[in-house]
């Protein structure tokens, strides 16, 4: 399993609208339930006008398109940060997982997912 790192700084936000975003930049992720409109996009690209926002935020994604048959990946990877103490934001799409972790855990993250050989 290949780890490829974002190179953009993160920011996870809620914004009011769907009108608040600017989907014609290149990485964004938006998830909306009937609660709330929650978007993950490069904290210079995050909307003026959030609701709440955390900013501090990198991000790495399992590289390759994965199979849906494949089990317990995202799972595997969370435990392993979580026995280092280091929190996760996880996302997937239809292709891959994406972890975000804060920038202060982000090597710290990286060194503990390479020792583990996976």
């Amino acid at each position: 399993m290949e780890i490829k790192k974002i190179e953009y700084d993160l920011t996870v936000c809620k914004v009011k609208t769907e009108k608040d975003i600017d989907l014609s930049k290149k990485f964004y992720f938006i998830g909306k339930t009937d609660e709330e409109i929650s978007l993950v996009c490069p904290t210079k690209d995050t909307p003026a006008d959030t609701i709440e926002r955390e900013d501090g935020w990198k991000a790495f994604r399992i590289q390759g398109i994965m199979d849906f048959y494949l089990i317990g990946i995202l799972s595997k990877l969370s435990a392993i940060l979580a026995e280092n103490q280091i929190g996760i934001f996880a996302v997937s799409t239809y292709n891959t997982d994406y972890i975000l972790v804060k920038e202060e855990n982000f090597s710290k993250a990286l060194n503990v997912l390479q020792a583990e050989k996976l």
